[in-house]
């Protein structure tokens, strides 16, 4: 699992930690019940504080993500279907507004953004 840092984010390393995490679990490259890496270990080998490491994977097992086992690590959640549907969903939201903003400026109608919709769906679906 590689975990990237970035020091120009305005995103505080925890919450680029935890939305890295979370989004392999989400797309299926960590599995359920797979260990994570131990926060100190974690924390090394990122060269932050064990402090910063241990908030992302409380955050994480908080909303579900991961669990801890006492004494042996922390553990990828099964996840629930459920779940994954929403953050796909909240996704699709934020990409949505992004087209009704774009459209505005270009000045396309309702009817050939859904046309364009169609189109591209025509095309992955064949």
């Amino acid at each position: 699992m590689n975990i990237f840092i970035d020091n120009k984010s305005i995103a505080p390393i925890y919450e680029q930690i935890y939305s890295q995490i979370k989004q392999n679990i989400l797309c299926g490259i960590l599995k359920e019940n797979e260990m994570l890496p131990s926060i100190r270990g974690l924390a090394k080998d990122l060269r932050i504080s064990f402090i910063t490491t241990k908030r992302a994977y409380e955050e994480l097992e908080k909303d579900g993500f991961i669990y801890t086992v006492q004494g042996k690590g922390c553990f990828v959640c099964t996840q629930n279907g459920e779940l994954i549907r929403e953050e796909n969903l909240k996704k699709i939201e934020k990409h949505i507004e992004e087209i009704v903003k774009l459209s505005t400026i270009c000045g396309l109608s309702k009817e050939e953004i859904i046309s364009m919709i169609e189109f591209e769906m025509e095309e992955k679906y064949e």
